[in-house]
């Protein structure tokens, strides 16, 4: 069995949502949320935090769990889990980014993820389908072109592909679309050959940096999951995502 290390970026600072991880939701803060489901996955061998904020270090321990300190000036998650990894002090064979603002991800999406960490495997993410012109023309949501076997060929905001001869909003009917939920696995080697590279301009121009690994040639494995993603970047996610949880 593959060793895998669950790493959750906790940044304090944040220009939409300050001091976000530290947000209670139902009696519990939303990193200790995020933490707690990461530990029920029955394949992560870990679960540590990698935070730049003394507060969010101190309440991690205060829980129980683990967190490392990383640099404030990171300008990707990825970044931060390679340092939070060397700083952590432990060998892995993969290392899992694991978003800090989704208070009640499903364990099982974790394990997904987990199960295509196969050795062969370079870099991997989950996608779910998409259903309604609504979603798929939303340029909000990162929808993902796959080749046969499930491997990324582009990531974009727009929508590809075009379908000839179709209504737009009968599209999702002729083709199946799938868009990314934002959950990554790394080989160990992958992670440190990634942070070494440069923004590229297909990432500069979507601001997805998955496309720098695309333009420089790595593949990305793609895992479809049947659980949709909510994520918290403002207040007033808050409520909606807790009434969405309780449905």
């Amino acid at each position: 069995m593959k060793s895998i290390l669950g790493i959750i970026p906790a940044r304090y600072a944040s220009s939409r949502f300050p001091g976000k991880p530290l947000i209670e939701i139902l009696g519990k803060t939303m990193i200790q949320r995020v933490y707690e489901q990461a530990k029920k996955s029955t394949l992560l061998s870990e679960v540590i935090v990698a935070t730049d904020d003394e507060r969010i270090f101190k309440h991690v321990e205060s829980f129980g769990g683990k967190a490392v300190y990383t640099s404030e000036n990171h300008p990707s998650g990825t970044d931060r889990c390679y340092e939070a990894l060397n700083n952590y002090g432990k060998k892995y064979d993969y290392i899992i980014n694991i978003q800090g603002d989704e208070p009640f991800i499903d364990p099982s999406q974790i394990d997904l993820l987990a199960n295509v960490c196969d050795g062969y495997t370079e870099l991997a993410t989950l996608m779910i389908g998409v259903d309604s012109h609504e979603v798929l023309f939303d340029m909000g949501e990162v929808k993902i072109t796959l080749n046969k076997n499930n491997e990324a060929l582009y990531f974009s905001r727009m929508v590809i592909p075009f379908i000839k001869g179709k209504p737009q909003n009968e599209w999702h009917l002729y083709h199946s679309y799938f868009r990314h939920v934002g959950m990554y696995a790394y080989r160990n080697d992958i992670l440190e050959q990634v942070t070494k590279l440069e923004p590229s301009s297909l990432e500069n121009a979507e601001s997805l940096e998955q496309l720098r690994w695309l333009e420089n040639g790595f593949k990305v494995k793609c895992a479809l999951t049947n659980f949709d993603s909510h994520c918290i970047d403002t207040p007033e996610d808050i409520e909606k995502v807790v009434r969405l949880m309780k449905l």
